[in-house]
């Protein structure tokens, strides 16, 4: 029994020796297995050519990406309306001033595919891009501010990308697997934002260095929880020091300035798992250093990195106040900015780049944009029908109308006149009289106004007004522009008023097919059963057949055709065009087809100034570079 219950011998001290040297681990006097043998030296090769192929998931997490691009995000928190499309644009402008190529994209939550249908009550104006893509008013500020082209691509939408991650499933490009959010759409955003950082946009054929990412909506809401963790994701696809997240967010001045709306707005982003690098503070006044000091403190940031966005007397001024702040300096220090090549752009090198690019220039066209609005106003009559929906629904008109009046020093005053204020009783309204004196009182406003301008727009509400007005302004020789609508229904003024044709209409009003003349009639080309990008979109020719007698050509430098944005359903009837030639009316633009007609004017012996397009002049006008029929608008009423 005492032999069976003895203890084993305790290791030789030679094998405890062997043990040690194989198991560091393995402690003086205690009797433990053998371990494995000792890997060969080459075990890390063998394992790697033995390695399984890697899963067709991985690259759902990980999308490749282009390495060498530095890319900066801006989100808001606290409310919409902040300005993020104002800052994304200004910083992009001084990185512009620095040399760098830099590109731009909007991501918008909501599930519309684009913003074509969306009513400008709601959501403003929809912006016509080149290739012609409708989207976001903010690409409208990307471009004027950056001087850039930027395409249908450069505006992202959750219906976008869904439908897009729909079609690939459909086509059996997921391999049967579960299709989710996360990886499959959020990888499919970081390869949309991928490839739009990689296309060029400036004009010289190049790629981008810096990619400005705009995140709309504001952090916390539902919809945009897929794009910030797209945006997560990007970053750790990414080298050490590609990407700064900029946030925007308001601190409210309630006694003085309060930091608690800010605080829980970058609480929020946290957990989502991002940290801000920068945070920009809109604030009626400059934020306070104890401010700075108090963000900093509970937002785990430098308050170096905290940017005061206060008001301003103009928007030109912006760059200016974030450049005082050293915000790329900042960006520099993140993203090594100093390691990317710097070389001038060769459109400088042929006078064909005419931006502004450094900060001087900025600054001295901000000072331009406050003298004028120190001189004589410059009244302008704006006969729309989307008024109410403030100046976002107009905000690249507005935008062609301003840069035009700074440039022959004007103070432009908007007098916002509703087109149904313009049209009379029709004689069964219980207030007629009431009716009548409206429109009279309009009327004596159209009158005392410098100019008349009639912009775009769809539907039948209001057109009768807008009519009249395009009417009053032939018959007072009041300077006149009309854009889209605008020439639709100066032609339909002059049909009614001087051929004599009292039904002259648009087919577009006329449903029930009560008029026998049509004078615009629907494009035979578009299709009439779905609406969405079912238009003449994007750039196209326009061609003056005889420039050296057009104010239209004259407007343009004298040129023999132009490229211009579109966006129509609806055409002038061709049908018509000798008769009103005979009667005065110029036809001086055209397609290349030489089909449709895209300028009328009037001669300078007839009126001052009446010249409507069917395009949209306003998508290119740029600060310091006027859109010319916007300029020659101005002028004329100045």
């Amino acid at each position: 029994m005492a032999e069976a219950r003895r203890m084993p011998d305790a290791p030789e001290p030679e094998r405890l020796a062997k043990l040690r040297k194989v198991d560091s681990t393995a402690s003086d006097g205690l009797a433990l297995p053998p371990p494995s043998p000792a890997p060969p030296d080459e075990f890390e090769e063998l394992m790697r050519s033995a390695a399984p192929p890697p899963s067709p998931a991985t690259a759902l997490f990980r999308p490749q990406v282009e390495k060498a691009t530095k890319y900066v995000v801006v989100s808001g928190g606290v409310c919409s309306s902040l300005g993020k499309g104002v800052a994304t644009s200004s910083i992009g402008a001084l990185l512009r001033g620095h040399g760098f190529r830099v590109t731009a994209m909007k991501l918008d939550p909501y599930i519309n595919v684009d913003a074509g249908l969306m009513s400008p009550y709601e959501h403003g104006e929809v912006y016509v891009l080149d290739d012609g893509g409708e989207t976001d008013l903010d690409l409208g500020n990307y471009e004027r501010m950056m001087y850039l082209s930027l395409g249908r691509s450069n505006n992202l939408t959750t219906g976008k990308i869904y439908d897009w991650v729909i079609k690939k499933e459909r086509r059996g490009e997921y391999l049967g697997k579960t299709v989710q959010v996360v990886p499959h759409v959020t990888g499919a955003m970081i390869e949309w934002i991928n490839g739009v950082a990689q296309t060029p946009c400036d004009g010289t054929g190049q790629k981008p260095q810096i990619c400005m990412i705009e995140l709309g909506g504001t952090i916390g809401d539902i919809e945009s929880m897929p794009f910030i963790e797209a945006l997560r994701q990007l970053k750790f696809s990414l080298p050490e020091n590609s990407l700064a997240w900029c946030h925007c967010s308001y601190i409210p001045n309630m006694s003085g300035q309060k930091t608690k709306p800010t605080q829980h707005s970058v609480k929020t982003l946290l957990g989502l798992g991002v940290q801000p690098d920068i945070i920009i503070c809109r604030s009626p006044d400059p934020v306070m250093e104890e401010t700075r000091k108090k963000i900093a403190n509970q937002c785990n940031i430098s308050s170096s990195r905290i940017i005061s966005a206060h008001d301003v007397n103009n928007l030109f001024h912006v760059p200016g106040v974030l450049a005082e702040q050293h915000v790329v300096g900042l960006l520099n220090g993140m993203l090594r900015l100093d390691d990317l090549e710097v070389s001038k752009s060769p459109l400088l090198s042929i006078g064909k780049d005419r931006s502004l690019r450094s900060l001087n220039d900025w600054n001295n066209f901000a000072k331009q944009v406050d003298q004028a609005e120190k001189s004589t106003p410059v009244v302008i009559a704006f006969v729309g029908k989307y008024n109410k929906g403030g100046g976002d629904a107009y905000q690249s008109v507005l935008a062609a109308l301003h840069h035009s009046a700074v440039a022959v020093t004007r103070k432009l005053k908007i007098d916002w006149i509703d087109a149904t204020h313009l049209e009379p009783p029709k004689g069964d309204e219980d207030n007629i009289e009431e009716i009548k004196a409206r429109v009279a009182e309009t009327e004596a406003r159209l009158k005392a106004a410098d100019g008349i301008f009639v912009p775009g727009g769809f539907g039948d509400r209001g057109v009768e007004g807008k009519t009249r007005a395009a009417g009053l302004a032939r018959e007072w020789k009041k300077p006149y522009l009309g854009v889209c609508l605008g020439m639709q229904v100066a032609v339909i003024s002059f049909a009614r008023d001087v051929l004599g044709l009292k039904d002259a209409t648009s087919e577009e009003f006329d449903k029930d097919k009560q008029s026998a003349n049509h004078v615009i009639m629907y494009m035979p080309e578009i299709s009439k059963e779905t609406m969405g990008a079912n238009m003449r979109l994007g750039t196209r020719w326009v061609e003056f057949p005889k420039p050296a007698d057009s104010i239209g050509a004259a407007l343009y430098g004298g040129a023999s055709r132009i490229k211009e944005r579109h966006r129509h359903r609806y055409e002038f009837n061709i049908e018509y065009k000798a008769r009103m030639e005979a009667k005065g009316l110029i036809f001086a633009g055209q397609d290349e087809s030489k089909e449709r007609m895209d300028v009328i004017e009037l001669s300078a012996k007839d009126h001052p100034f009446y010249l409507a397009v069917q395009y949209h002049p306003e998508y290119k006008s740029r600060p310091g570079q006027p859109s010319p029929p916007f300029y020659g608008f101005v002028a004329a009423a100045s």
